[in-house]
């Protein structure tokens, strides 16, 4: 009776091995446990035993929760919605916008299609407040202020009443709240000494424009103040995932603003940010710079891969590997790893490598199809700033000391020095170190 209080377990084996007898296994000096029918497991060879844990013989989804968990789940979920409702909504309350109401002009330079994108977007939040777009091409300037069209960028799309196009830089400027800086980093030293003397030093800077000079490395927060003599121009960087058209049919959008100064960042947010754009606020300008500029080559590099049809595979590597080269530099030129992940980096990553609407990536896919640089460059009416972003990028690797192969190797085909298949082969056959 006392081998009965003990456990036991009971093995049948498969008939070929043993006898006909099943091995019975006392185990002496585990816990008593209480008289009751054995629980015999029986494992034989061939006939899995069905397991005890998942219901058997039974059209019952075992991931299919019941009524009560499911109304649970759905009112944590409600709640948790109307708890973020109801902090939007105070948040919403107490936003100001005195900075609005106050400014009565703002100058946009630049007549290209992201200038005129925000121009129309900053005329849209006063009807009462002057938008002043400085433009070079007596066109574009007939067509804005005779039609309310910029024809060549936005044919289909007719312009606010209140805004005006000049090719006269005192015209454009005097009076002005704020200037949007719209001309491509590569003309913005030219054109700003040009202009310099008929600009306030106290007005804030608005930079659209993403790129490094290329002789110089210097980025938009350096040539602005250093074009017009003045360290202490107010600049702000506008940085993130936006394309001019989609700005233009006033499609959901989220952007950042970038100063050192925190109370001009929130200005410039009030002054923007609206039902359809949102804006945030940082004050890493360095980040958000970098991010912006090395993007662009970065796009060039994912236009490569679909040009050459080497599949989503390889296209996400080569973003990923992309992302890595944009931090481990900005983050040496004191730029924060979070802006690398944010908007301004990650977000205008995704836009500009991944939809066909980017220049720089149909720069890419038409280098990566066999044409010539030469070629696709001259029947392009906009800048693509990619492609004399990618020389100084590399400068800048060298100066910091890092190493970045999949931006070198744009920097490479943009030289001529290096063919897109080549380019390939060479980075697949790099070093295979750990991830950092």
């Amino acid at each position: 009776m006392e081998a009965l209080l003990e456990p036991v377990f009971v093995f049948k084996l498969n008939p070929s091995f043993t006898s006909k007898n099943p091995c019975t296994v006392h185990f002496p000096n585990l816990p008593k446990i209480p008289s009751k029918p054995l629980v015999v497991a029986t494992c034989c060879a061939g006939t899995p035993s069905p397991s005890p844990l998942l219901p058997q013989d039974s059209d019952q989804n075992p991931f299919q929760l019941s009524p009560d968990r499911t109304r649970d789940r759905r009112k944590v979920v409600r709640i948790a919605w109307e708890k973020l409702v109801r902090w939007s909504r105070s948040w919403r309350s107490k936003a100001k916008t005195e900075v609005l109401e106050r400014t009565k002009k703002v100058v946009v330079l630049g007549g290209g299609s992201f200038g005129t994108a925000m121009a129309a977007h900053v005329a849209n939040r006063k009807a009462q407040m002057e938008v002043s777009m400085l433009v070079r091409d007596p066109a574009v300037c007939r067509s804005i202020n005779e039609n309310h069209f910029n024809y060549k960028y936005f044919p289909e799309h007719k312009l606010p009443e209140n805004v005006t196009a000049t090719s006269d830089a005192k015209t454009a400027l005097i009076g002005a709240d704020y200037c949007l800086h719209a001309v491509p980093v590569q003309f913005s030293t030219s054109f700003l000494e040009g202009i310099a003397e008929h600009v306030d030093p106290g007005l804030p800077f608005i930079s659209l424009s993403k790129g490094l000079e290329l002789n110089t490395l210097r980025m938009m927060s350096q040539i602005i103040p250093q074009a017009l003599k003045n360290p202490r121009q107010p600049f702000i960087a506008l940085s993130g995932p936006s394309f001019a058209l989609e700005l233009m049919n006033k499609l959901p959008t989220a952007m950042v603003v970038a100063s050192k100064d925190k109370k001009l960042a929130h200005a410039v947010q009030q002054l923007l940010s609206c039902s359809h754009l949102r804006i945030s606020t940082s004050r890493d300008v360095t980040g958000v710079e970098i991010a912006g500029a090395l993007k662009n080559v970065l796009a060039i590099a994912a236009g490569i891969v679909e040009g050459m049809n080497l599949g989503n595979n390889s296209m996400a590597a080569l973003v990923a590997q992309g992302c890595s080269e944009i931090r481990w530099l900005a983050t040496k030129m004191g730029g924060k790893p979070a802006t690398i992940t944010g908007l301004s980096g990650t977000g205008d990553i995704m836009l500009t490598c991944f939809v066909n609407l980017s220049r720089n990536k149909r720069v890419g896919v038409r280098l990566g199809s066999g044409e010539e640089l030469e070629d696709i460059l001259s029947s392009m009416n906009q800048v693509a700033e990619g492609v004399s972003t990618a020389g100084a990028v590399i400068a800048l690797a060298q100066k910091y000391n890092v190493k970045m192969p999949v931006l070198t190797a744009v920097a490479r085909i943009m030289d001529s020095e290096l063919t897109p298949k080549k380019a390939v082969l060479e980075l697949m056959s790099l070093p295979q170190v750990e991830e950092v």
